[in-house]
This record gives structure tokens, sequence and C-alpha cells, in this order.
């Protein structure tokens, strides 16, 4: 069976830079946005190869502002 695939979305402006979504993410693709700068002065985080996302959902979790959204593509099934 193919994998579960995500889409990642965040709420740039209310992201404070924290850097604690990139430390969970198993396939390493959340990264600080580092040529860009929130309305806070912070980086904020993004995802840069959103087809390796696979929807675990443990970037969300971890954020303690809930700037992350995970939602899982409807068209593949759970492993």
């Amino acid at each position: 069976m193919a994998k579960v695939k995500g889409r990642v979305t965040f709420d740039e402006n209310r992201c404070k830079g924290c850097e604690l979504c990139t430390t969970v993410c198993p396939v390493k693709i959340v990264k600080m946005d580092r040529k860009r700068i929130n309305i806070k002065g912070y980086h904020p985080a993004k995802v840069d190869e959103m087809e390796k996302c696979i929807a675990c959902q443990n970037c969300a979790t971890i954020c303690p502002d809930v700037v992350i959204t995970v939602e899982k593509d409807a068209d593949e099934k759970e492993e």
C-alpha cells in the first residue's frame, strides 16, 4: 500500500521560530525559512519538499503555539 501523504501549512505570522517542529520530523523536511521574517521578527518554519510529507503530525503536536496544520491527502491509503 502507498504511504500516507500529507500537506503541512503554517500560520507564519504566529510562528515564534522555536524550531521544535524541525526536531521531530522523521523525514527531516521541516526547516526554518532563513530568508523570511514574520511580523513578530522571527524566521518562520516551512516545508520545501511537501511530496515527502508522511502526515505523521509530529510537527503539529509539538508546536506550542498551534501554528501548524497537517492534512492527510484523501487519495492515499494508510499502511
